[in-house]
């Protein structure tokens, strides 16, 4: 039995901070007649700060840009010195946007001003303010509590075991770099074969719910933020249990690491769900750190993503729209898509939202300033299928071939297809039937 009369200070504890992070997380409020989310009002008034945008960027996108090379880390394979010269490129990109250089074609308002002012500071902004409040999201024993009533599903569901509930969790209200880590050490230790790994990486290490604020934002969703982040997270949720199913993910091993056994999972008492969860839960809450020390250190890894993906979000956002105006590439890769935007009766945006899908390849932010002008239904799918996806370029992609876990780029490409096509799928009848 759980001694919650002994350790009163825990329990509450365990309820006050964790329904903090759901307020600050989850509960739309409206404020100056703006309905959104706490943390995103809270960035709005840090904006409003004069000039602070366009500094705090520019030092985040410089920082980063140099890090690796301050770190020696540049170089540490073939994947990490493209992506270093990307970051570079960044600084050289960030001074155009600011000094307004290069030619008048760039600097029109769906090119170099959306992805510096919609895209990167927002983003740049959004994730340390997240990363604060996210402490008392997965510290203080919600993860854990909410795992336990995942465990029954997981296995018959998407093919994992039930501990990977948290990381799916950890993916939705962290980040998918958070998520790979656990994903990685999970899989090091001897808890996940080859293939639950690698259905874990690439189906459930999606981008944050503070990242999906900025694409709820720039679309015009945040009125209705619960039904696009719900509907959000089960769509991603069914096409990885349909990816799990098909190849190449069917085909990986059933090994662990190093081909060694997987150690099995041990089975929960029947008819204890609430007890152990709540067990579990308050376990968690007694062993977190201090609050102070878990706000200082999620905000010193919500400052070192930002640092990560500045530069690269600059960068090759930038150049993504550059080959998506001036050159056909997306246009010839949407027509893998366009059959089924064409049959899902999208008619005269059948081919747009064809290519929207398709620019997500290098950045998953690059969907939405395709679709700027579109329709409200166009916008809503692209804003669900772009977060669905999870595979892009310019980051979560590097992060999965950087880990010990055993995929390849072909392998990451196809089932990056397979999940733009079955989230279209998914995505469409959701957003008639729930956002328009």
């Amino acid at each position: 039995m759980i001694e919650i009369t002994r350790k009163p200070e825990t329990m509450a504890k365990f309820i006050f901070l964790n329904l903090l992070g759901i307020f600050m997380f989850f509960v739309p409020i409206t404020i100056r007649g703006a309905s959104s989310i706490p943390i995103d009002h809270i960035v709005t008034f840090i904006r409003q700060i004069p000039y602070f945008g366009i500094i705090y960027a520019g030092i985040v996108i410089i920082i980063g840009a140099i890090l690796p090379f301050i770190n020696k880390t540049w170089n540490k394979d073939a994947v990490t010195v493209i992506f270093s010269i990307f970051k570079v490129m960044g600084i050289f990109v960030y001074f155009l946007a600011v000094f307004k250089l290069g030619p008048e074609s760039i600097h029109t308002p769906g090119m170099l001003p959306f992805v510096f002012n919609k895209v990167v500071i927002p983003v740049t902004m959004l994730v340390p303010v997240g990363a604060v409040f996210l402490a008392f999201l997965i510290e203080y024993g919600l993860m854990e509590f909410i795992g336990v009533f995942m465990r029954p599903i997981m296995r018959s569901i998407w093919k994992v075991p039930g501990r990977a509930a948290v990381d799916a969790v950890a993916s939705f209200v962290g980040s998918y770099s958070v998520a790979l880590l656990i994903t990685n050490r999970v899989y090091k230790e001897g808890y996940y074969s080859n293939k639950e790994a690698c259905i874990i990486a690439t189906g459930f290490s999606t981008v944050s719910a503070t990242f999906m604020v900025v694409v709820a934002k720039t679309l015009g969703l945040m009125d209705k933020w619960n039904m696009y982040f719900w509907g959000t997270l089960i769509i991603t949720f069914i096409v990885t249990a349909i990816t799990a199913r098909i190849y190449p993910l069917s085909k990986k091993s059933d090994l662990g690491y190093n081909d060694r056994e997987v150690i099995p999972e041990p089975k929960a008492e029947s008819g204890k769900l609430l007890i152990t969860a709540l067990k579990e839960g308050l376990e968690a809450c007694e062993a977190a750190p201090r609050v102070i020390d878990g706000v200082v250190k999620n905000f010193k890894d919500g400052i070192g993503l930002a640092l990560s993906i500045g530069p690269t979000l600059m960068s090759i956002g930038f150049f993504g729209l550059i080959l998506a105006e001036f050159t056909p590439i997306f246009d010839i890769l949407g027509y893998i898509f366009l059959p089924f935007t064409m049959l899902l009766g999208f008619k005269t945006e059948a081919a747009l939202l064809a290519k929207a899908c398709a620019i997500s390849l290098p950045e998953m932010f690059l969907p939405v300033s395709i679709v700027a002008s579109a329709s409200p239904t166009v916008q809503a799918v692209v804003a669900i299928v772009c977060v669905s996806e999870i595979l892009f370029f310019s980051a979560s992609i590097p992060c999965i071939l950087s880990t010990e876990i055993a995929i390849d780029i072909k392998d990451i490409l196809i089932i990056w297809v397979e999940r733009i096509i079955l989230s279209l799928i998914l995505a469409t009848p959701y957003v008639y039937l729930f956002i328009i």
